[in-house]
Formats: C-alpha cells, sequence, structure tokens
C-alpha cells in the first residue's frame, strides 16, 4: 500500500523549509532556502518573497516522492507575531512588520495598560515583539493607507492565502499575540473601541490544523498534485515545534535548548502565572498549551568556547559531574522565565579548566530547567509526565545526562523536531487523523530515551538548592 503524504512548510526569520512526511512519520522529502538577508531584515521582510521561496522549495521537495499524487494536506507555521496589512486583493501594503522589529515597544505599553483596565481573560502581556501593537504601529505611522487596508494578517496566514485563496482565516496561536480572547473566543472590545482597529480588519479564528480550503486549481495542476489537497489552518513557529516533539497531551512537555532555552506543554487547566512569565496557548482539542522562553540557553557555547572541539569538551566534562564550581550562562542582561529579573546578570568561573566551565554552564542551564518544571507543578498542580528534548543542546550526550539527573525523569531526545515537520503533524491531524493527539502518537518518535543516573540525583539535588542559594544570594530571586 502507498503511503499518504503530508507537506509542512516552516517560513523562519532567516530561511524557509519544506518537509514531507508520511502517516507513520517517515521523512521522504526535504527542502530548504537561506533567504537573502539585509540590515534590515529584522525588522521588515517582504512576504512576496517568503511566498517565491515556496514556489521553489515545494517542487523541489515534490521531486523526491514516488507518487506525488498521495499528497493529502499542507500546514504552515512561521513567527509569533509577525504582521502583514493587505488590501482587497490580498497584496501587502507594506512588508511584514517582524516579531523582531522593536519599534512598536510605545504601542505595546499602551495595549497592555488597556487589556489590563479592561479585565479581559485573554492575553495582556504584550511587548514589541507582539501583533497587536504592531497593527497599531503601523496604523499611527501610515494613516494614509487606512483607506486600502482590508485585513492584518499574520505570516503563515499569507503563505495559507497564496496556497488556497483564503486569507481571512487563522488560528488559536497567531491570533493570540494579536489580542484574541482564547477563553470566550472573540476579539475583545477595547480592540476597536479604545485602539481603533476596526472589526473587519481583524481575521476569523479558528484551532490549528483545522481544513480551510483546498488547493488552488493553478497550484495543483503547476506542482502534479490532485485538487483535492487540503490547505489547513496553521501555527506558530514555537507550538509547531512543541508539536513536532511530541508534546501535545496533557502531562506532556518538550524542552528546546536553542539560542535560548524553551519549555512548552500540555494542561487541562489553564495555568496562571502572575508574574507573567508564562503563557498560554489553546490547543486544538480545548486543553492549554502553557509555555515561556528564558534568555539561557545555548548561545554561550559558541561565545565561550569558540573554536574548541565541543564532542571532545563534552566528553571530559562526562568524567568531572558534577563539579564544584558554579556558573549561569546567561550572556545578556535580564531573565524573562522561568522568572522575570530584569537586573539579573550571568555568572561563570574564568579561571577554571575549560571542561570545567564546561560542565558548569551545562549545570547550570539545567537549573534553570528544573526550576521552570517546578513552578509549572506548583502553578498547575498537574503532573508531569514525559519530557521531550530538542534543539541544539539535544546533540550532547552528557548535557541530556546532566538534564535527566538534575530534573529526575527520563528525557527523551525526539528524531525530527523542526517547525516543519511539526506543520506536517499539524497537516495529518484532522485530514487523515482525528486529533493532533493521535497524529502525534503515530508520528512522532523518540531516538534515545536518557534515564536519571542514580549515582547523580541526590549530588544534583544539593547542588540545585546551591544553586538557588546563589541566585538568592545575588538578590536575582527573593
Amino acid at each position: 500500500m502507498s503511503s499518504i503524504y503530508f507537506i509542512g512548510i516552516d517560513i523562519g526569520t532567516q530561511g524557509a523549509r519544506v518537509v514531507i512526511l508520511d502517516e507513520t512519520g517517515r521523512q521522504h522529502a526535504a527542502a530548504e532556502e537561506v533567504f537573502q538577508l539585509s540590515g534590515r531584515s529584522r525588522e521588515e521582510q517582504s512576504p512576496v518573497e517568503w511566498w517565491e521561496s515556496c514556489l521553489r522549495l515545494v517542487p523541489v521537495a515534490l521531486s523526491q516522492l514516488p507518487d506525488r499524487e498521495q499528497v493529502k494536506a499542507i500546514a504552515v507555521t512561521s513567527t509569533s507575531g509577525t504582521i502583514i496589512p493587505i488590501d482587497k486583493q490580498y497584496n501587502p501594503l507594506h512588508p511584514a512588520i517582524m516579531y523582531s522589529d522593536p519599534r512598536s515597544a510605545e504601542e505595546a505599553k499602551r495595549c497592555k495598560d488597556i487589556a489590563e483596565r479592561s479585565n479581559v481573560k485573554g492575553y495582556k502581556a504584550f511587548n514589541a515583539s507582539s501583533g497587536l501593537p504592531k497593527m497599531c504601529w503601523y496604523l499611527r505611522h501610515f494613516p494614509e493607507k487606512k483607506e486600502a487596508l482590508h485585513q492584518f494578517i499574520h505570516a503563515a496566514d499569507f503563505i495559507n492565502g497564496r496556497l488556497s485563496g483564503i486569507y481571512e482565516v487563522t488560528d488559536y496561536t497567531n491570533a493570540m499575540k494579536s489580542g484574541y480572547d482564547l477563553h470566550n473566543n472573540n476579539w475583545p472590545a477595547y480592540i476597536s473601541e479604545e485602539l481603533c482597529i476596526s472589526p473587519l480588519w481583524l481575521q476569523k479564528v479558528r484551532p490549528s490544523g483545522e481544513p480551510v480550503a483546498f488547493i488552488l486549481p493553478e497550484l495543483a495542476r503547476q506542482w502534479g498534485v490532485k485538487a483535492d489537497v487540503v490547505i489547513t489552518t496553521g501555527m506558530t513557529d514555537g507550538c509547531a515545534s512543541q508539536v513536532a516533539s511530541g508534546a501535545v497531551s496533557p502531562g506532556q512537555w518538550n524542552t528546546t535548548i536553542g539560542t535560548t532555552l524553551v519549555i512548552k506543554g500540555v494542561t487541562a487547566k489553564e495555568l496562571i502565572d502572575p508574574s507573567g512569565a508564562i503563557y498560554n496557548h489553546r490547543h486544538p482539542s480545548g486543553y492549554w498549551m502553557p509555555g515561556g522562553a528564558s534568555n539561557t540557553g545555548a548561545d554561550w557555547v559558541s561565545r565561550l568556547f569558540e573554536g574548541q572541539d565541543l564532542n571532545e569538551l563534552g566528553k571530559k566534562a562526562g568524567q568531572l559531574l558534577p563539579v564544584e564550581v558554579m556558573a549561569w550562562p546567561l550572556l545578556q542582561p535580564g531573565e524573562r522565565f522561568p522568572f522575570v529579573a530584569p537586573g539579573a546578570r550571568g555568572f561563570w568561573p574564568d579561571d577554571q579548566p575549560a571542561e570545567l566551565i564546561f560542565a558548569a554552564c551545562m549545570e547550570g542551564v539545567a537549573f534553570i530547567e528544573r526550576y521552570a518544571y517546578l513552578q509549572i507543578k506548583r502553578l498547575s498542580g498537574e503532573k508531569i509526565d514525559n519530557i521531550f528534548s530538542a534543539g541544539g543542546g539535544s546533540n550532547s550526550d552528557t548535557w541530556l545526562r546532566i538534564r535527566s539527573a538534575v530534573l529526575n525523569k527520563p528525557v527523551k531526545k525526539m528524531k525530527n523536531v523542526t517547525g516543519a515537520a511539526g506543520a506536517a503533524v499539524l497537516a495529518a491531524s484532522k485530514t487523515h487523523f482525528q486529533s493532533l493527539e493521535e497524529a502525534a502518537a503515530r508520528m512522532v518518535h523518540p531516538e534515545l530515551t536518557v534515564e536519571p543516573d542514580p549515582a547523580l540525583i541526590e549530588p544534583y539535588r544539593k547542588k540545585y538548592q546551591l544553586f538557588i542559594d546563589e541566585l538568592t544570594k545575588r538578590k536575582i530571586l527573593p
């Protein structure tokens, strides 16, 4: 019996990637390219160039399939908080205003103040990376374009529109930071009444993975796929990576250690964090997907150990565990998750052998991860069953061993955790399977499971407490 295929498209800040998985999760094809970036690319990018990249990449990926007529669905993931104003012909009125564009900081403060004053249940922690302040920023700086404005859409929605012709629909995860109320399933009144954003400029919102339309006929002919290929609602990149990890059922959590440490999971009830460090997306099945992103991550590896053999360094570090010295490799000022500490500064020894500093820094990140999961358990009251792992930090066996012992839980390194793979799983969730949970159970598989080392559990429990004492002494924690 021939396989059924699902296409995932990921439009990132620096490039685009297309992955094709079958119903078992096996990857059959992939293609990617890097964007030609400029000094302004962190602020603005061309959505049309994103689409042109897709027009090049999708045929390359399809050419790797034995039967492209078995493609069943396509889903798209992209950056959270990126906004595109479009006209009535669905063409951009302005380049995409990127999530990383800081120019809407003033508007973000106003949005946050108004949202908190309005006492709505929806998202209120607006900052310059959120979608709603970017809409306000655009209207403030380009009032002459209001007449031509048809809608504000998100990055994934633009690609979905080019695929299906439907631009008016977005999903829970993209709409959240644009101010959508995930409790009452509506756009709060303050958005139109106080921020003067017309309801006509706001999209319809549906769960991620829901079928939206069939692929445009001309694209089906051009790509050699059937006319009934389904285009589904999309998902933000962080949530798509969570899907790719398999953490989609209550009690399942994913830690991604890349430049930053990102933790996302699933709870039956919304997780309320008074500090604002944790926020909640809405799961397609009605659960909640709480999580947060730390400024602590793996960026220290290349900065502090540039030019060194990291594999050899990791092996040597693994023979020293646990090490006596303490480190918290926070390279930039301030921490935002799992606690909010704007004045925080990292620390690490600089007068010790490289392998000892390397081990201490890995331990420090693991301690931050443990603090996060203890906070999550305390705030949610729910059990943490499984911890899946992704990102570059998962490629270190020594780091996996440290983290498993510090957390005192098995850590599962997953096979394919790209956002594009998550989008492919999402594409299958309501077109071939009954739910996202079923799709992930069938399509996502661990590559390696690391059990806690009994000899390290107690030493790391004691050292974790010393780490917390150190943060308290430095007035980082109360």
